[in-house]
């Protein structure tokens, strides 16, 4: 068993540049959870810490409601895999892989099958025999995965892993990460920026930027109901687009266009004290109904100026024709109408899937359950 709390922990650098700030979150037992941020944004200093390889400048870190803030790395029965290597390069990767259960005393007998078990998953058997310095990045860093994971250990950290691999290889590493995570039944911390490895993995995401924590939830949640334009923006491909819009009334927005002003409803409600102020609608681009022509008072008409085809699906750039000549993406699946570029499209901005967000960029809209 191993549950892992941050309470309100803090890095401070230097004794005045915050590198993380207030940080509250747990992470249970058994569960995958993905810290997902732009680089800076403090990952890798919480994971440090909760390593043991950070000093906590203020706060507690408690694994299974123990306080851990003093115990070192050794003491504390992590695995750690980061985006540097650190391996061995005297010994093979074989011997690399084995140190953490020879350093254990375990057996040889048991430290080859679950060497071996561990490289077959990685698809490192038959590098083995050689040693790091033979090795291309991609499999130097699978090297260091596997290492981490043949601890079997209470809590699994694991920071950038698939950074220096191809996409291809990182789809299937990937796979193993979590078929490996299941079948320990550990707790697994994972550090990245890129948020298809975050989505793919884990159970629940916890996003970071500047040092603070944004929003905490499912991949669901977050996608579906972020809590400011950061997390609105940053988590999807491609990001939310924005808006600047006026609230006319508790449960609709309108823009005012050369067509006259358009009304546009969404689902829930806001505080009152908004009428009147202009904010920031924002849509998805997958989440853009594309129509043949106009009519409801949630459409809107735009030129296409670029058309990006991505196998599955188009992703067009349309400048909305009447509003100071803003661009948004729209994102078209297989079997759409194909565009051309300044071909007009007409788009279907439905009431579910619009947010609003006020000058603090604080989402503002209370869905109705």
């Amino acid at each position: 068993m191993s549950r892992v709390d941050c309470k309100n922990i803090w890095k401070i650098y230097n004794g005045n540049v915050i590198g993380i700030k207030d940080l509250t979150f747990t992470c249970n037992d058994k569960e995958f959870l993905a810290i997902l941020g732009p680089s800076g944004g403090g990952k890798s200093s919480t994971l440090r810490m909760l390593a043991g390889l950070e000093e906590i400048s203020k706060g507690e870190v408690l694994f299974d409601g123990k306080k851990v803030n003093q115990l070192g790395p050794a003491k504390r029965n992590i695995a750690l895999a980061f985006e540097s290597y650190a391996l061995y390069y005297r010994l093979s990767v074989y011997e690399n892989i084995a140190f953490p259960l020879r350093a254990k005393g375990i057996s040889n007998k048991d430290v080859d099958k679950r060497v071996k078990d561990i490289a077959e998953a990685l698809n490192l058997a038959s590098i083995l025999k050689k040693r790091p310095a033979e090795l291309a990045g991609g499999y130097q860093q699978r090297v260091s995965l596997a290492r981490a994971l043949i601890r079997k250990p209470n809590l699994t950290l694991l920071d950038e892993p698939l950074s220096h691999m191809d996409q291809r290889i990182r789809a299937e590493i990937r796979a193993h990460i979590r078929s490996i995570h299941e079948e320990l039944g550990n707790t697994t911390i994972y550090v990245t920026h890129d948020q298809a490895e975050a989505i793919s993995l884990c159970d629940r995401i916890l996003i970071l930027n500047y040092g603070e924590l944004q929003q905490i939830g499912t991949v669901d949640d977050i996608y579906n109901n972020p809590v400011n334009k950061f997390v609105a923006f940053f988590v999807g491909e491609p990001g939310m687009n924005f808006i600047k819009c006026t609230v006319e009334s508790p449960d609709n927005v309108s823009l005012q266009t050369s067509e006259g002003k358009k009304i546009f409803g969404f689902s829930g409600a806001v505080n009152p004290k908004y009428v009147g102020s202009e904010i920031t609608m924002g849509i998805r681009p997958q989440q853009i109904g594309v129509v043949e022509h106009g009519g409801k008072k949630s459409i809107m008409s735009g030129l296409v100026k670029i058309v990006e085809f991505q196998g599955d699906n188009d992703i067009l750039t349309v400048e909305l024709d009447d509003i100071n000549k803003i661009r948004i993406k729209v994102v078209i699946p297989a079997g759409g109408k194909r565009f051309k570029r300044e071909e007009t499209c007409w788009m279907d901005f439905q009431p579910e899937y619009i947010h609003l967000f006020d000058e603090a960029e604080k989402a503002i809209i209370e869905r109705r359950s």
